[in-house]
């Protein structure tokens, strides 16, 4: 009978003669991803060959506040704010047979002269958890003359940028603070809704209003779980 030598950090013979793998020497096997907003299912029976998870959590963006000026005035918005990001690692024996996924979705954007709303919270397993990102304001009055309005705070570098305006025609509204997973949607120097996000969980950009021309808020970005399964 023929015989194989095998190194037993990576290979096992089964009962039957067969070379095996060893579990937990596979590395990276497969990525799943949940993108859609509301609540999912990752169920471990479904990959026999788990060894491990590494969970990525991003929460989603905020949106950006409405802008609606007096005729001859001028309104900008700061950017919202992104979503907080969180990860861990989980052997398989520290997962349920089923958890339980949330994904947020995007903070809506303001109309009229209302604030955007807060991005949603996303979540594995109600273990790692990541909070949404906080709405654009609403706060500064239509005018001629210069002010400022402060950006939205958000979790590490993920702050929406402040706004200023310096005449009844000329200002800049802020940038949507970037995410892990995405990039903050632009500001406006000239008339114009709040920029849209890239990626995941970023802050909307915030609206200009010059003159009378109402523009509204833009939604943020959606959150997203990924589970990067190691055998």
């Amino acid at each position: 009978m023929a015989s194989v030598c095998a190194c037993g950090e990576y290979f096992n013979v089964s009962a039957e003669g067969e070379l095996c793998l060893n579990p937990g020497v596979m590395g990276l096997r497969e990525i799943v991803y949940f993108r859609t907003p509301g609540t999912h299912q990752f169920r471990r029976g479904d990959y026999p060959s788990l060894a491990r998870v590494r969970v990525r959590v991003q929460g989603a963006g905020g949106g950006s506040g409405g802008a609606d000026s007096d005729p001859g005035g001028s309104i900008p918005r700061p950017g919202a704010a992104a979503g907080g990001y969180s990860e861990n690692i989980f052997e398989v024996g520290e997962l349920s047979a089923v958890e339980t996924v949330v994904v947020g979705a995007g903070g809506t954007g303001g109309v009229g002269n209302n604030p955007g709303t807060d991005g949603g919270s996303s979540a594995f397993g109600g273990v790692v958890t990541a909070f949404g990102g906080g709405g654009g304001s609403a706060n500064s009055e239509s005018g001629t003359t210069n002010i400022t309005a402060n950006g939205i705070s958000g979790a590490g570098s993920g702050a929406g940028e402040g706004a200023i305006r310096i005449s009844a025609s000329q200002g800049m509204s802020g940038r949507g603070g970037d995410s892990m997973l995405g990039f903050g949607g632009y500001g406006q120097t000239t008339t114009g809704p709040g920029g849209g996000t890239r990626g995941w969980g970023a802050g909307a950009g915030g609206a200009f209003s010059c003159n009378g021309w109402s523009q509204p808020g833009t939604v943020g970005g959606n959150g997203t779980v990924i589970v990067e399964l190691y055998g």
